[in-house]
């Protein structure tokens, strides 16, 4: 068995859409629309948004609205990897549970993410 896609709810794929691709690298796929964007990297792992009415954002780190799912991002630098994701619309919230090793930040559309030295 191999994974090939993680789809993330959102109120808007392809503001997030675009958020991710600055973030990583990878290419938007060509079908990409209001309802529905992904990206693809080059090992053919796929990352996708879909559009969903009503959508609320995880709350971190109180679980009112649970964060479901969150994606990790193994980086070279931390602070160098954070300053480039807040310029591009992450945001860094108050609770950081590890210190030195990895940080949680939050995607324009509310999910939180990690980025990791492991």
């Amino acid at each position: 068995m191999e994974l090939v896609a993680v789809t993330l709810d959102c109120a808007n794929p392809e503001a997030l859409a675009e958020f991710y691709r600055e973030a990583t690298g990878f290419e938007l796929h060509p079908k990409s629309g209001p309802d529905f964007a992904g990206l693809n990297r080059a090992d053919g792992l796929f990352l996708g948004f879909q559009r969903v009415d009503g959508y609320q954002a995880p709350q971190w780190p109180a679980q009112t609205v649970p964060q479901q799912i969150h994606l990790d991002f193994k980086v070279v630098d931390l602070d160098q990897a954070e300053a480039k994701l807040l310029a591009l619309g992450a945001t860094k919230p108050d609770y950081q549970p590890a210190g030195d090793w990895f940080r949680v930040l939050i995607d324009p559309a509310g999910h939180p993410f990690c980025l990791t030295l492991r």
